[in-house]
């Protein structure tokens, strides 16, 4: 008998962050398809398994540059839509984000990372197996939490460093949560990957490769978990 035979309910929460930047132009239609058609390819994934998500929902953080950016365009974050539901206004978010502004790398993918660690996570008791994935794409590194001087419309609530960072992935759920950053092989990136556990790294050039990635390892890595 299979688990959804027994009652057993899934819910799926991601969050992908989206670098935006000029450098993005060549591949943020794909990365923009990429998103746009995740939903039906994890439905047909877990059903070729036997598989069931009771409740799947996305949210999008779109991410630039606050030293080089406007305030209204460096960091633009979608609530989390239940994509059976709200489809539609998924799409119509993902479909808004244009490339353009952020200067030279590095970006502020670091704090979109701190963002999505800080969202609001299903954790319902009804839902016996979660899954809480943050996916990462950007062609370039990161700029330090440390960075100083800060302008003022920077968030308040992001951590002061990578320790810090470090210490809210680890706070999270180790059998709910997974990391995939499409990156460069570039820190903080390959910090990360080495050090953060339930974390997948897909490396790129800067400007390069991130076309060569699909929905697969995405999918995968949600269905090879449950």
């Amino acid at each position: 008998m299979s688990e959804s035979q027994l009652g057993v309910k899934y819910a799926v929460d991601l969050i992908i962050c989206i670098d935006a930047t000029g450098s993005m132009t060549p591949v943020i239609d794909l990365v923009k398809s990429s998103a746009l058609s995740f939903y039906k390819d994890l439905e047909d994934r877990m059903k070729k398994n036997q598989k069931n998500v009771d409740q799947i929902r996305a949210k999008v953080i779109v991410f630039r540059d606050y030293w080089a950016d406007k305030p209204d365009e460096v960091m633009v974050s979608s609530e989390f839509f239940d994509l059976r539901e709200q489809s539609s206004e998924y799409a119509n978010f993902v479909s808004l984000i244009d490339a353009k502004g952020g200067g030279d790398e590095p970006e502020n993918g670091l704090e979109a990372l701190a963002m999505a660690l800080n969202s609001e996570w299903e954790k319902g008791q009804n839902f016996a197996k979660q899954r809480h994935i943050i996916v990462v794409y950007t062609d370039a590194s990161a700029h330090s939490l440390e960075k100083e001087p800060k302008p003022n419309y920077y968030p308040s609530d992001i951590p002061k460093n990578l320790d810090e960072l470090t210490d809210a992935w680890l706070e999270m759920s180790d059998s709910a949560k997974r990391l995939l950053l499409f990156a460069p092989d570039a820190n903080p990136w390959t910090v990360i990957a080495s050090s953060w556990e339930q974390t997948i790294h897909y490396p790129s050039k800067a400007g390069e490769g991130l076309q060569e990635f699909e929905n697969e390892e995405i999918i995968a890595a949600i269905v090879n978990s449950i």
